[in-house]
């Protein structure tokens, strides 16, 4: 018979689980998407008509890109220096995202006949893994001589500031 776990070594876990770089970038990409499906939801009903749900798309990912950015750099990589670079990047692999979400998205809509929200939940479902990579090995990479100045307090070297969460 195992011993329960008490409750500060349990709430530990929890802690340590939800400081990993993993699960922030899921709390973050999770905001961001929400944000990004109502953008797209809102552009859609009220643009839809003039500029269609690639249109509505195009748009929501340029709102998506600004929330997530400042997101992703802050809370999920925790790297300082080279704001234009990463910004340059970031939008690179966001771009790559939006590429295989515009190619995805009239899939399931014309030829899978989903309704537009629905597809678009899917297609983003399916970009969401590669952008982490993306982002990880990508956008916030620091070079492993980078200036320490330019990586996050406390953190080691390695792909997108520090390997402390590891």
């Amino acid at each position: 018979m195992t011993q329960p776990v008490p409750e500060p070594a349990r709430r530990g876990r929890i802690l340590a689980f939800l400081r990993r770089r993993e699960s922030l970038f899921l709390a973050v990409g999770a905001i961001n998407t929400l944000v990004g499906l109502v953008a797209f939801a809102l552009f859609e009903r009220f643009l839809g008509d003039v500029i269609g749900y690639l249109g509505a798309l195009v748009l929501a990912y340029a709102v998506g890109i600004a929330v997530g950015f400042t997101l992703h750099r802050r809370f999920v990589f925790k790297v300082r220096g080279g704001v234009w670079l990463d910004l340059v990047r970031f939008v690179g692999v966001q771009l790559s995202a939006l590429a295989v979400n515009a190619a995805l998205l009239p899939v399931f809509v014309e030829l899978v006949h989903l309704p537009v929200l629905p597809a678009q939940v899917l297609a983003l479902a399916l970009t969401v893994t590669a952008s982490y990579f993306g982002h990880l090995y990508f956008s916030f990479r620091r070079p492993s001589d980078a200036p320490a100045r330019e990586q996050a307090p406390g953190s080691g070297r390695g792909p997108a500031g520090g390997d402390h969460d590891r």
